[in-house]
């Protein structure tokens, strides 16, 4: 059971989503849940809306964090192409992931070692991890597993991906999609990472609720919104909006302004998000709009 710990009588309880109450017996083993656990509980969505509802902001990701699913056909495989082709900067990607633990050597590339689970990742790439690229900018070729120590005679160092625990496969890929996205080749924004988008996508299907907004519906990485004066896209990772049948809309964001005003779980120091949920909520209600640059460019449109 998943739950928030709470006290009621002088007794520890996991109180759910919904209401439901279990006593915590002493010898119950606790952990720190993880959205995998919410995922195959199949009440994740649930849970979204609980936090959101209640404005609760927990300390670190966690309900809303990013989740990356084994996929059916690399099961029985030691390595994922989920990111082959990328391109990306070698120093950048390295600066990156030594914040998480990753560590370069010149023969290893890119490491991370579970000691516990006794088991390595490594990023491969035809790339020098200490010093930029001289012609073209490396492209990732897969992640690989293995073991961190075996015995030849009884193992194979190679781990297929179906014996990795589902939790440190989605932090591995997690860590690596952070990694593309800051540090890919061609100064692609780090906001528009797919597991990003679709975060935006879950915070901005509870925030319009609030506003009373029913005119926007999502479409992929879009965000598309039937107004009175005319009908938008807004995509979720660039912020870019258009006018459906037009032309872009150009629309300056002020990133110092206060924030506060609006709750937006684990988000409240991201300017791109709070940003974008800001030009969805304006052009829903586009029939209020002052600014004379923005309804000239709609006009144009």
């Amino acid at each position: 059971m998943a739950g928030f710990l709470t006290v009621k009588d002088e007794n520890y309880l996991l109180t759910s989503y919904d209401g439901f109450e279990a006593k915590i017996m002493p010898e119950c083993l606790l952990r720190i849940a993880h959205p995998i656990d919410l995922f195959t509980g199949g009440h994740w969505h649930e849970w979204q809306k609980y936090i959101f509802e209640k404005q609760i902001i927990q300390p670190f990701k966690q309900v809303f964090r990013e989740l990356y699913v084994k996929l059916t056909e690399e099961l029985d495989k030691d390595r994922s192409y989920m990111f082959a082709g990328n391109q990306i900067q070698p120093q950048k990607a390295v600066a990156t992931l030594r914040g998480r633990r990753w560590i370069a050597g010149y023969e290893e590339g890119l490491q991370k070692v579970f000691y516990k689970q006794n088991l390595i990742a490594e990023i491969y790439a035809q790339a020098d991890w200490f010093s930029p690229a001289d012609a073209e900018a490396p492209a990732i070729e897969f992640i690989g597993f293995s073991r961190r120590l075996y015995k030849p005679e009884n193992d194979e160092k190679p781990l297929c991906i179906k014996d990795i625990p589902d939790i440190i496969y989605s932090e591995i890929m997690r860590d690596v999609d952070l990694a593309v996205s800051v540090a890919h080749a061609g100064a692609v924004d780090p906001e528009t990472s797919h597991s990003t988008i679709e975060m935006r996508r879950a915070i901005c299907e509870f925030t319009l609720p609030l506003f009373k907004i029913e005119n926007v519906r999502f479409d992929g990485n879009f965000a598309l919104i039937d107004g009175r004066l005319a009908s938008y896209s807004v995509h979720l990772g660039s912020g870019l909006v258009r006018q459906i049948a037009g032309s872009a809309i150009n629309m300056v964001a002020v990133h110092s302004q206060q924030r506060g005003k609006l709750f937006l779980p684990f988000v409240d120091e991201d300017p791109k998000t709070a940003e974008i949920i800001s030009k969805i909520l304006t052009f829903a209600r586009d029939e209020k709009i002052k600014d004379p640059y923005i309804l000239d460019q709609i006009n144009r449109g």
